[in-house]
């Protein structure tokens, strides 16, 4: 029998997800958490043979969470939403043992979970191409990313100036860099495509 615990925000897809996967013979449900940190509290305790993660939850991510359980026997699936090359590279660096976007078919998903329980990885095709078709290198220098990070604590322009002592306008110059490097419009947009792609690690 393959254990397994499913950590999901959304209620009505928790219990859905429940309902489909306790209809399959081998698997049992033995599981539910509603945030990453309740599902590294229900791995350690339950000790499932598999843990299958949303991304997006409140307290901790499914990424985090995964992070946490890194070398535990538990087999992580991270199911998402999100095709983004950032969190697919966090979740291989996090050893997670499938990536799979929630619009496959729940056949797709239980198939998933037997190949992982023998050992083997899966990764959704489309992540697989993004991988390689993605310059998942961190485009900025380590001035340019040291002025990001503290951009993303909320510092102003002055502050960073102070903190790096550098001129006020040496600091405009690095933040225009950044923009045009990440192909973005604000410092806002900059921060979210540095976190997406894992950079900030």
């Amino acid at each position: 029998m393959i254990r397994i615990v499913i950590a999901e925000d959304q209620g009505m897809l928790l219990g859905a997800m429940k309902s489909l996967l306790s209809m399959e013979e081998d698997i049992e449900v033995v599981g539910l958490a509603k945030n990453g940190e309740e599902a590294i509290e229900l791995v350690e305790e339950l000790q499932p043979d598999v843990c299958i993660m949303d991304i997006e939850m409140p307290v901790k991510t499914g990424l985090d969470a995964a992070e946490a359980l890194r070398g535990s026997d538990c087999k992580i699936i991270i199911l998402t939403t999100f095709a983004r090359p950032g969190y697919f590279e966090r979740a291989r660096k996090a050893g997670v043992r499938g990536y799979l976007l929630k619009d496959s078919p729940i056949e797709e998903l239980v198939n998933s979970i037997r190949i992982i329980v023998d050992g083997r990885r899966i990764y959704a095709p489309e992540l697989v191409d993004f991988v390689y078709e993605d310059d998942s290198e961190n485009p900025l220098t380590e001035r340019e990313s040291q002025v990001l990070e503290l951009i993303a604590e909320g510092k102003t322009t002055k502050e960073i100036a102070a903190e790096l002592f550098l001129a006020a306008g040496t600091v405009r110059n690095y933040i225009s860099t950044i923009l045009e490097k990440l192909g973005v419009g604000n410092r806002i947009e900059a921060i979210a495509r540095y976190k997406e792609k894992g950079w900030n690690k």
